[in-house]
């Protein structure tokens, strides 16, 4: 387990700046995975599996980790592929929690 993933989410209560510039690079280079930073506003990823039977067993996955961290991604569903979109709506940005559930999400696999 990746460091980032043994962390627990934190819920935002507002009033912070969400991350920019070298805070975001230093966390997207612990994540790794082929997240993508999209503006310095959220992250994203699509995940690829061989059917749609296991891109839904994914989604599921994520939907129950999601509930269990209070931390509520953007989720795509097509066959053979799931898009994760993160960010913390709260402050319209990106927080370490955003980081911290995409490693959660790529342990899920």
């Amino acid at each position: 387990m990746s460091e980032l993933a043994a962390k627990e989410c934190v819920p935002c209560r507002g009033g912070v700046p969400p991350l920019k510039g070298k805070e975001i690079t230093a966390l997207l280079e612990k994540l790794g995975g082929d997240w993508k930073v999209v503006a310095e506003h959220h992250l994203e990823k699509e995940f690829k599996f061989k059917n749609f039977r296991d891109a839904l067993d994914y989604t599921n996955r994520v939907g129950e980790l999601a509930e269990g961290q209070g931390h509520h991604p953007d989720i795509y569903l097509a066959w053979g592929k799931v898009k994760l979109t993160l960010w913390t709506h709260k402050i319209d940005g990106l927080t370490e929690s955003d980081f911290i559930f995409a490693a959660k999400a790529d342990a899920a696999l």
